[in-house]
C-alpha cells in the first residue's frame, strides 16, 4: 500500500510533524530521506528492508559509494545527499560548541567527537583548542595512524595550542578495534602532552576516547 494511503496521522511526515522526529522509528526516518520507495516497496517498506540488508542504520550510514549503490532504491545521488545530511550534523554541532560554554556541557563535546570519529576505520588523533571560557576555537585531526596505533607528537599539539592563542584543550582519538579502555601509551601520551601544555599554562581538560560503543573520558575516571 501507497504511504498516501495509509491513515494521515500514521504517515512518517505527519507524525514528525505533530510529535517530532523523536517519535519515528529507524525507519521511518530513513524513508523520510528515500522519499520514495521502488516497484512494489512504498518508502517505509524500502528503508526497513534496506536497514535489514545493511544490518543496522550505522552501516548503512557509514557504507561507501560502492557498497551504498549496490543496494536496492540507492544512487549515487542518495548517496550525495546522505552524505551531505551527515556534514550538516558535525557542522552543526561544531557550531553549537563555538557559540556556547562547551565544557559545561562535556555531552556535546562527546556527541561532536562521535560524529567525527565514530565512523572512522584508521586511528586518528583530534585536538580541541579552546579560549578561557572553554569556547571552542578550532578542532585539527594532528596525526593518523594504522588501525592499531598512532604516533603523536607532543611538540606538535603544543604549537598548535600556540597558533589559536589557547587556553585550553580537550584530547581525542578513536579506537576502531571497538575496545575504550585507554592502552597504556594512551596514559603514556596524555602525560606528556599534559606536562608539556602545562609548562605553558594551557589546561588540558580531558582526553576523549570514542569507539563503536561509545565514549570514554580520562577526566570522568580521574585520570587527569
Amino acid at each position: 500500500m501507497k504511504i498516501m494511503e495509509w491513515p494521515q496521522e500514521e504517515r512518517p511526515r505527519e507524525r514528525l510533524l505533530r510529535q517530532g522526529p523523536q517519535s519515528l522509528s529507524d525507519a521511518e526516518l530513513l524513508a523520510i530521506f528515500l522519499r520514495t520507495g521502488t516497484q512494489g516497496l512504498n518508502a517505509v517498506d524500502l528503508a526497513r528492508h534496506l536497514l535489514g540488508e545493511f544490518g543496522s542504520l550505522r552501516a548503512l550510514l557509514e557504507a561507501d559509494l560502492k557498497k551504498f549503490t549496490s543496494h536496492l532504491g540507492l544512487g549515487s545521488a542518495k548517496y550525495c545527499q546522505l552524505q551531505a545530511c551527515l556534514e550538516l550534523s558535525k557542522r552543526y554541532l561544531q557550531e553549537s560548541l563555538q557559540h556556547s560554554q562547551s565544557f559545561t556541557n562535556p555531552n556535546d563535546v562527546k556527541l561532536y567527537l562521535k560524529s567525527l570519529l565514530g565512523h572512522q576505520k584508521r586511528e586518528q588523533f583530534v585536538v580541541l583548542f579552546l579560549n578561557n571560557q572553554h569556547q571552542l576555537l578550532a578542532t585539527e585531526t594532528l596525526f593518523q595512524g594504522t588501525i592499531n596505533s598512532s604516533e603523536v607528537h607532543p611538540r606538535v599539539v603544543v604549537e598548535k595550542a600556540l597558533t589559536y592563542h589557547s587556553a585550553a584543550v580537550i584530547l581525542a582519538h578513536n579506537h576502531p578495534s571497538g575496545s575504550l579502555e585507554p592502552s597504556p601509551s594512551d596514559r603514556h601520551i596524555t602525560d606528556k602532552i599534559q606536562e608539556a601544555l602545562g609548562l605553558l599554562d594551557i589546561r588540558t581538560l580531558d582526553h576523549i576516547i570514542v569507539a563503536q560503543g561509545g565514549s570514554y573520558s580520562f577526566a570522568e575516571h580521574g585520570l587527569l
